[in-house]
C-alpha cells in the first residue's frame, strides 16, 4: 500500500520494484495489495514487478472498497460488482489469477453470503485460488464460512492492537482460518520510523486519521515505543524486529505483512523470522509495556471494522 497510496508521495517505482524482487529472493512471497491503492496503481505496479516472476509469489489482492471521482470512500460487495472487481485487477496485474482474494471491508448492504456466493463462482472460474475477509465480525465470518471455506482473515494485530484475542482468533482457530495481520508495526510508529505525525509528509493519512498519534494520546504511546526500544537494545536487534517477532510468535497461523517501500527496511524486517521469542519475553513484554491510548481509526474508521 504505501508504494503507491497514503503515505504522502508515492515511493520511487525503480526502487519500489526492486523491493519486491529482493523480497522474493530472500523468501518473501506472500504480496498483498488492493484494487483501492492508488487506487489501482499500486496493482498496475505489482504486475510490473512480477513479469517473468509470477511462479515466485502468492498474490493477494482486495475488492469491496472503491474510490469516486471526487475522492469519496465507497463500499460495494454486489456480485455484479464482485465480478467486475476481479476482472479488473487481474488485468492490472497481468495475471490470469490471484491467489488469495479478499473482500476489503463487509458491506452492511449486502448480506455476506451472496457476495461469497459470488467469490466461489471465481474460485470454479479458475480466477481466484482462495477466499480471504478483512477486519470481519466473528459472526462474518461463520456465516461466510458456510457457504465456501475462507482461508484466511486480514486484520490489523499488532503488539499494541490485540482487540480479536478475544472472539476473532479463538474463532479462526476452531474453523482453520488463517490470519494476516496488518499494520504490526502500527503504521510505522511501533519502529521508531517516526516521533510525532509533525514529522510525516503532508497528504499522510497518518496526520489526520490515527487517534493513537493526536496530542492527547501521543505521549502515551511514545512510551510504549520507548519501552520497546530498550527490551529490543537487550536482544541486539531493532524494534521493528521485536514487534514482528512477537506476531510471529502467536502462531504458525499468524502471518504479520508490514509494509515497506525499501530494500533495507524489507531486509530488517525479515530478520525477524530468526529472533524467536520464548514464553518468558512474551509474558515480560506483556507486563512491561505500558497500555495503548487511542482508537486505531477514527469513529468514522472503526465503523467499518468488525463488520
Amino acid at each position: 500500500m504505501g508504494m503507491s497510496a497514503f503515505y504522502g508521495d508515492p515511493a520511487d517505482e525503480r526502487e519500489a520494484i526492486a523491493t519486491i524482487h529482493r523480497a522474493l529472493e530472500i523468501g518473501v512471497t506472500l504480496l498483498d495489495t488492493a484494487e483501492m491503492y492508488g487506487p489501482h496503481t499500486n496493482e498496475r505496479l505489482l504486475g510490473k514487478a512480477l513479469a517473468g516472476r509470477r511462479e515466485q509469489a502468492v498474490v493477494a489482492t482486495k475488492f469491496g472498497i472503491y474510490l469516486d471521482g471526487e475522492g469519496g470512500r465507497n463500499i460495494d460487495s454486489r456480485p455484479e460488482r464482485v465480478r467486475q472487481a476481479i476482472d479488473g485487477s487481474l488485468q492490472r496485474l497481468g495475471l490470469d489469477h490471484v491467489d488469495l482474494y479478499f473482500q476489503h471491508r463487509v458491506d452492511p448492504a449486502v448480506p455476506i453470503e451472496e457476495t461469497v456466493g459470488a467469490l466461489a463462482e471465481l474460485v470454479q472460474a479458475g480466477k481466484v485460488r482462495h477466499l480471504g475477509l478483512s477486519e470481519a465480525s466473528a459472526e462474518t465470518i461463520r456465516r461466510a464460512h458456510a457457504v465456501h471455506p475462507i482461508t484466511a482473515l486480514q486484520t490489523e494485530y499488532s503488539i499494541w492492537e490485540r482487540s480479536l484475542e478475544t472472539e476473532i482468533l479463538p474463532t479462526l482457530r476452531e474453523l482453520g482460518i488463517g490470519l494476516v495481520a496488518y499494520s504490526p508495526l502500527g503504521r510505522g510508529f511501533l519502529s521508531g520510523r517516526f516521533d510525532s505525525p509533525d514529522e510525516l509528509d503532508e497528504g499522510d493519512f497518518r496526520k489526520v486519521a490515527q487517534p493513537r498519534l493526536t496530542a492527547e494520546n501521543l505521549e502515551q504511546n511514545r512510551r510504549i515505543v520507548a519501552r520497546l526500544g530498550e527490551i529490543a537494545d537487550e536482544r541486539g536487534i531493532t524494534k521493528a524486529q521485536l514487534a514482528l517477532a512477537w506476531v510471529l510468535a502467536q502462531g504458525d497461523d499468524v502471518v504479520p505483512i508490514p509494509g515497506t517501500t525499501r530494500r533495507a527496511r524489507l531486509e530488517e524486517n525479515a530478520a525477524a523470522v530468526d529472533v524467536g521469542l520464548g514464553a518468558e519475553e512474551l509474558n515480560r513484554i506483556a507486563a512491561e509495556l505500558p497500555a495503548v491510548a487511542g482508537e486505531r481509526y477514527t469513529a468514522q474508521g472503526m465503523a467499518s471494522v468488525d463488520g
